[in-house]
């Protein structure tokens, strides 16, 4: 009768652990023994204002393109880049760290000139530009301004899987290379095809 007992004591704090550590949360909210480290924290917080940015000129795409094609690239962007932005945003308020990077933001990584930058951040006047453009002069802009984009973007998330921890930080970094080359090479196409 005894070891009836302890048998099932034992099968009880089993059930019970079982259950503890089946209810230990998502991906997007990770408990806070998950492992992450300080280049986590920079890839998100950079790369938040970086998909914000490129968000704000698809939303431009969607009123002044011309081209089907860029209005359905638009789409496909903000449709990848704003879950993205959530989840990143859930990480950063799991790890107790402010959204925004300390003396940063978008204006740190603001590229200032048309000539590009590692992070590939448009400036205001770029993006007062797109703004003021329509038509296939936009599309053009669109796609030329959005591949540098798109290549800082890659830079960052090679930068994120050599150096980061966090296990869904990585996988993101890996869906943003694959996804946004992808993307890099059908602007490519397009903007041959306008001229």
């Amino acid at each position: 009768m005894t070891v009836r007992r302890v048998y099932f004591g034992m099968a009880i704090a089993l059930a019970l652990l079982a259950a503890a550590c089946g209810n230990s949360g998502g991906s997007a909210t990770p408990p806070s023994s998950a492992a992450f480290n300080n280049a986590d924290i920079a890839f998100a917080q950079g790369m938040i204002p970086h998909h914000t940015q490129a968000v704000e000129m698809a939303d431009l795409a969607t009123t002044r393109a011309s081209s089907a094609k860029v209005k359905d690239l638009a789409s496909r962007i903000k449709a990848a880049q704003g879950p993205e932005i959530a989840s990143m945003t859930a990480w950063l308020k799991s790890w107790n760290k402010p959204v925004t990077a300390s003396g940063g933001g978008m204006a740190g990584m603001d590229k200032g000139g048309s000539t590009g930058s590692g992070m590939g951040m448009m400036s205001a006047a770029d993006m007062k530009t797109l703004t003021a453009s329509t038509g296939a002069p936009f599309d053009k802009m669109f796609l030329t301004m959005m591949i540098e984009h798109h290549k800082g973007a890659i830079g960052m998330a090679k930068t994120e899987q050599t150096t980061g921890k966090f296990a869904d930080a990585k996988t993101m970094a890996g869906s943003i290379i694959t996804g946004q080359q992808a993307e890099i090479d059908e602007m490519t196409k397009l903007l041959v095809s306008a001229g």
